[in-house]
């Protein structure tokens, strides 16, 4: 009787653990907030979504600055480099076909499940396997990402464990001296 007791304890907590992690998605007019280091400054960011015909536009908003960073359904579905426009120059930024916006393409993300690794501005991206010790956690959940590190520096990144949009939810020890996460999303 006492151990039936221990396992049921052990799967109520195990149960409420697990029901305690998120999993961000995006649809229209979804709004991600974001704190970006950006060379030794700190701004808040934030991403409202657009999605059409297979392609996503985000309208930025920082410090004044409003851009629409367009990604095309090729970059969505097979992109290999990350932009890291800051949206100043133009108000509207078509990014090219390979390149996508806070987020992989979901070929590279397919490449991260299936080989725990991808490829993306010419850098191989491994999946850490260890227990991540310091997650992304968005209003007291733990956002369910996969920990990958760059294999030529030390570049970390957290992404968002969803095929459709696989958001990149935080960014640290990046050489371009751009670093962020993701703390709040308004899925209105």
């Amino acid at each position: 009787m006492k151990k039936i007791i221990v396992v049921f304890l052990f799967l109520s907590f195990y149960e409420t653990g697990k029901a305690q992690t998120y999993i961000p998605t995006l649809k229209n007019n979804t709004e991600l907030n974001y704190v970006c280091k950006l060379h030794g400054q700190t701004r808040t960011l934030s991403l409202k979504a657009e999605t059409a015909k297979g392609g996503l536009t985000f309208k930025l908003e920082t410090r004044g600055v409003k851009s629409s960073i367009v990604m095309l359904p090729e970059a969505v579905e097979k992109g290999n480099a990350l932009s890291f426009n800051q949206g100043e120059y133009e108000p509207v930024l078509n990014l090219k076909p390979t390149e996508t916006f806070f987020m992989i393409s979901r070929s590279a993300y397919q490449d991260l499940i299936k080989s725990s690794s991808f490829v993306y501005n010419n850098t191989t991206y491994v999946l850490d396997k260890s227990e991540d010790k310091n997650p992304v956690s968005i209003d007291g959940k733990i956002v369910d990402a996969l920990h990958v590190i760059a294999q030529i520096d030390e570049t970390e990144m957290w992404i968002v464990k969803n095929p459709e949009y696989p958001l990149i939810c935080k960014i640290i020890k990046n050489p371009l001296g751009i670093n962020f996460v993701l703390v709040k999303v308004d899925d209105k």
